[in-house]
C-alpha cells in the first residue's frame, strides 16, 4: 500500500453536528473520519457552507481565508472559516449568496433560489484550497449542490495548473433531486450548460446534478443497488440512457453508521443495555415504551416501529394502510416523524382510530428514536425507492427486526427470511399496501416463534456496518482514480 496519504477535499451542503435535514448531513462527518482514522489516516478536509443557522451555536469558528469568486463582471467576496470535529478540519464559507439569517432554512424548495447559493460556495470551496496552497488528489462532491465544482473542474482542468491531477467523484444520493431551476446561476458563474452534441437529454443539459454527472470521473451511488437501479427507467429520473453510457464509472458503495452513538451495550438514552448475550434484558426496554405511551403493557403483543420522515418516498401512506388491514393480528405500532402534513393527519387519524393500540409522535426526536429501536420488535420501512438507507441498520444493531421494500440500500442490508438461512429481515417487492401486509403477516407468524425470531434478532446485531468498512472501500477507490490523473492515458 502507498504509504503517502492522499489529500481529499469533501464538499457537502450539510454536516452533523453543525447542520443537518438527513443522510447526507450524516455522511459528510462520518466518512471524512473514519478515513482519517484508517490504519494509513488520509488527509481530508470537509467544506460546508456557514448557513445562518450555523451562527447561532458556538462551533469556536476562526477566521481562515478571504477572497473572491467572480460572476461575470463581478468579483463576490468570500469569507472563510476554520474548525474542527474530532480531528477532522472542517471549514465553512461565508458570502452574499449564502444567507445568514438564523431563520434562513437549510434548503429552498425550488432549487432556482438555491442555485445562487451553492454555485457560489462550489466554487468558494475550490478556490479555498488554492488560497491554502493544499493541492487535493481527489474532490469529492456530493449531490447536486456541490455538483457545480465537479463540472468547474471538467470544464476548466486541463487548463489549471493546480487541479490538473485531481481526480473528481461524485457522490450520489438521491438522483431525482436534479437541481431544476438552477441553470441560470451555473451561467451567471461561468458554468455555461452542456453543448448539443452532449450525450445528456436535451431537458438536463443546464442542470447541476447532470452536469456533475456528465463530467466527474466516477460517480459512487451509496449502495450497490442503488447503483444499479438508476440504470433503469424506473429509477433513473430520465437519465437512465445516460448512466447507461456511464456504468463502466459508476459504483455502488454502502453507507455505514456511527456504531459508538448506535450501541445498545452502551446506550444511555435507552432503559437497559444489552447485547448479543444478554438479550433477554431487551425486554425491559419494551415494557418502558409502552408505558412511556400508554400502550397495553404486554411482552407478548409484537410492537412494530416506523422512524422516518413523513414523506410519500418513505412509503408512510403504505404502512398505515397495511395497518389497518391486518388488524386481524395482534400487535402494537409507533409513528415516529414528521414531514408532509396530509400523511403526519393520516398518522395521527389511525391513532384516533386504534386508540387501544397505534401512537404517533409527529415530531424529530432523536432520542426518542434511541428509545424506540432499543424496545420496538420490528421497523416498517415500505420505501417507494431508498438509495441506502440508515434505520434498518440501526435498527439491526439494536435487535428490531426490519420489514422492508426490497429496493436500493434495504435489499443490500437486509437478507429475506424466507429466502437465506443466515436472514435478518423480511423483505416485500411490491410498493403497495398489500405487499408490505404480506411481510407483517410473515414477521408476526415468526414472532410467535421464540427461537426463530431470538435468531433473526442475533444476526442483524452483528453485521458489519460500521463506516470503517465504508472507507476501506472508499480508499480503493480514490487510490485507483488519483493513479489515473497522475498518469492520464497510463
Amino acid at each position: 500500500m502507498p504509504k503517502t496519504p492522499l489529500h481529499i477535499l469533501f464538499l457537502a451542503a450539510e454536516a452533523r453536528p453543525f447542520i443537518s435535514a438527513g443522510g447526507l448531513g450524516e455522511v459528510a462527518i462520518s466518512l471524512p473520519q473514519a478515513l482519517r482514522n484508517l490504519s494509513l489516516p488520509q488527509d481530508v478536509r470537509l467544506v460546508i457552507p456557514l448557513h445562518g443557522k450555523i451562527r447561532k451555536e458556538d462551533f469556536n469558528l476562526r477566521p481562515l481565508a478571504e477572497f473572491s469568486v467572480r460572476r461575470g463582471e463581478e468579483k463576490i467576496p468570500a469569507r472563510t472559516f476554520k474548525t474542527r470535529v474530532g480531528n477532522l478540519p472542517v471549514y465553512l464559507i461565508a458570502g452574499p449568496p449564502i444567507p445568514d439569517s438564523p431563520d434562513a432554512s437549510l434548503y429552498q424548495p425550488d432549487a432556482a433560489l438555491d442555485g445562487e447559493k451553492f454555485a457560489f460556495f462550489s466554487l468558494a470551496a475550490l478556490e479555498l484550497a488554492r488560497q491554502l496552497r493544499w493541492k487535493p488528489d481527489i474532490v469529492h462532491a456530493n449531490d447536486w449542490h456541490t455538483a457545480p465544482a465537479i463540472y468547474a473542474l471538467g470544464l476548466r482542468r486541463s487548463a489549471d495548473s493546480f487541479y490538473r491531477k485531481t481526480a473528481t467523484l461524485l457522490g450520489l444520493h438521491n438522483l431525482p433531486y436534479l437541481g431544476v431551476g438552477a441553470g441560470p446561476a451555473l451561467n451567471a458563474y461561468g458554468l455555461p450548460p452542456a453543448g448539443e452534441t452532449s450525450p445528456l437529454p436535451w431537458w438536463a443539459r443546464n442542470m447541476p446534478l447532470p452536469l456533475g454527472l456528465l463530467t466527474a470521473d466516477h460517480i459512487v451511488a451509496v449502495s450497490p443497488g442503488y447503483a444499479q437501479e438508476i440504470l433503469t427507467p424506473e429509477f433513473g429520473a430520465g437519465l437512465h440512457e445516460f448512466l447507461n453510457r456511464r456504468s463502466p464509472d459508476i459504483s455502488g458503495i454502502l453507507n455505514g453508521i456511527d456504531t459508538q452513538s448506535w450501541n445498545p451495550e452502551n446506550d444511555p438514552l435507552i432503559a437497559a443495555r444489552f447485547s448479543t448475550d444478554t438479550l433477554t434484558h431487551r425486554r425491559r426496554n419494551k415494557a418502558a415504551l409502552q408505558n412511556e405511551f400508554r400502550l397495553p403493557p404486554a411482552d407478548d403483543v409484537p410492537l412494530l416501529a416506523m422512524v422516518t420522515r413523513m414523506d410519500h418516498q418513505k412509503g408512510v401512506d403504505l404502512a398505515i394502510e397495511a395497518l389497518r388491514q391486518t388488524t386481524d393480528q395482534k400487535w402494537q405500532v409507533i409513528l415516529l416523524g414528521s414531514g408532509d402534513p396530509v400523511l403526519e393527519e393520516a398518522a395521527r387519524q389511525l391513532e384516533r382510530d386504534l386508540p387501544d393500540r397505534v401512537r404517533a409522535a409527529i415530531t424529530y426526536n432523536k432520542p426518542l428514536s434511541h428509545r424506540i429501536f432499543a424496545g420496538a420488535d420490528a421497523l416498517l420501512i415500505p420505501s417507494r425507492y431508498e438509495p441506502c438507507g440508515l434505520t434498518q441498520m440501526i435498527a439491526m444493531r439494536y435487535g428490531c427486526v426490519p420489514i422492508a421494500r426490497a429496493t436500493g440500500g434495504l435489499r443490500d442490508t437486509i437478507r429475506d427470511y424466507l429466502q437465506r438461512p443466515d436472514s435478518t429481515g423480511f423483505l416485500f417487492a411490491d410498493p403497495s399496501p398489500v405487499g408490505l401486509e404480506g411481510a407483517i403477516r410473515r414477521a408476526l407468524a415468526v414472532y410467535g416463534q421464540a427461537h426463530n425470531w431470538r435468531g433473526l434478532q442475533r444476526r442483524g446485531m452483528k453485521e458489519d456496518f460500521s463506516w470503517e468498512r465504508s472507507a476501506r472501500q472508499y480508499m480503493k477507490l480514490y487510490r485507483r482514480l488519483s493513479a489515473a490523473a497522475q498518469h492520464p492515458g497510463g
